[in-house]
């Protein structure tokens, strides 16, 4: 019986690209070739290319995506999606892929673009019930510069980029004369702005993934920073510190879980996803900042810890998600 032909495209057009890269790494490890015939696919602005062992660069056929090697036509089962930023995690790939009918292991094009929008992604979370911080939206075109009275929040606040991941272009505002500065530099990363109240508490964050058609979450993690907030350098620079599972009580483990599950079902989720949490020190309750629907695979990354912790191997992880892309477009 011949084996599923797997994509994995690792790269992207964004500045997350080389987090996509490191991710790569993990990937190619882990990914079964004993059951999966795998090619990595770069896909980069210039070109979209498979990289022969030999060293050759072969193009993607971008019409249905395939490739032609030694005058065989390569054709794929499922793409195992490892890109973070655009056009990996905002939707985009995700909905050429749905033209092609090509199974993926990453959420839809239309989950992934409203994820991909932090505003867009509480204001969903929060009318569907779950807790979320208050929040304003800023968009480059028509910005002007608006007190925080006239946004009906407080400091202290953070000012991120309204798309994107990996926490780039983010700050945390403590007083009105630093708010200019932050909102210009997460300009300089996105044409929307979010800008959103502090929540004091835990931050948790965790991994859920579908397998089978059931909803499983991962052990969870607690970030305790060593910086003001958990920003590019405390994620990738080791300048946090991670504990998985998050040492807390069964009623805390029991909210951020069925939390976690809820959103996932809510936003009709796929593969695996990582949401970051505030446990809010006043109520006791969740809150929800953000979902990753690509999060990062690297050495460095939170997923595979968690993974760790369940007992599972990356190996049989990665097979799980390749799986139930297959199964769930069979279905």
């Amino acid at each position: 019986m011949n084996k599923p032909v797997i994509a994995f495209v690792t790269g992207g057009y964004s500045s997350e690209a080389i987090i996509s890269y490191k991710s790569a790494i993990t990937i190619e490890k882990n990914i079964d070739t004993s059951k999966y015939e795998v090619y990595k696919i770069d896909i980069t602005p210039e070109e979209w290319f498979y990289l022969s062992p030999g060293g050759e660069k072969i193009a993607v056929n971008r019409d249905n995506f395939t490739l032609i090697i030694n005058g065989l036509v390569i054709k794929f089962d499922a793409i195992f999606i490892g890109i973070h930023g655009t056009p990996g995690e905002d939707g985009k790939l995700q909905g050429y892929f749905d033209l092609l009918n090509i199974p993926y292991t990453s959420c839809d094009a239309t989950t992934s673009a409203i994820t991909f929008n932090k505003r867009y992604t509480v204001a969903v979370a929060g009318a569907s019930g779950f807790h979320v911080a208050k929040s304003f939206h800023l968009f480059k075109s028509t910005y002007v510069p608006v007190s925080l009275n006239e946004m009906s929040i407080n400091f202290p606040v953070f000012v991120k980029p309204n798309n994107g991941g990996s926490s780039i272009g983010m700050s945390k505002v403590n007083i009105i004369e630093e708010l200019a500065a932050a909102i210009d530099k997460a300009f300089k990363e996105d044409d929307q702005v979010l800008i959103e109240e502090y929540i004091a508490g835990r931050e948790f964050t965790i991994g859920v993934f579908r397998s089978k058609g059931s909803i499983i979450t991962l052990p969870f993690t607690e970030i305790i920073t060593e910086n003001e907030f958990f920003d590019f350098e405390a994620k990738y620079q080791g300048k946090s510190k991670e504990i998985t599972p998050a040492e807390c009580s069964q009623d805390t483990a029991d909210k951020v879980r069925s939390a976690a599950s809820g959103i996932y079902a809510v936003f009709n989720c796929r593969g695996v996803v990582r949401m970051d949490f505030i446990f809010n020190e006043l109520d006791q309750l969740p809150y929800l900042l953000e979902i990753n629907t690509v999060p990062g695979q690297s050495a460095a990354s939170i997923v595979p810890q968690q993974v760790a912790a369940m007992g599972v191997s990356l190996t049989d992880f990665y097979s799980m998600l390749i799986d139930e892309a297959i199964y769930t477009a069979k279905k």
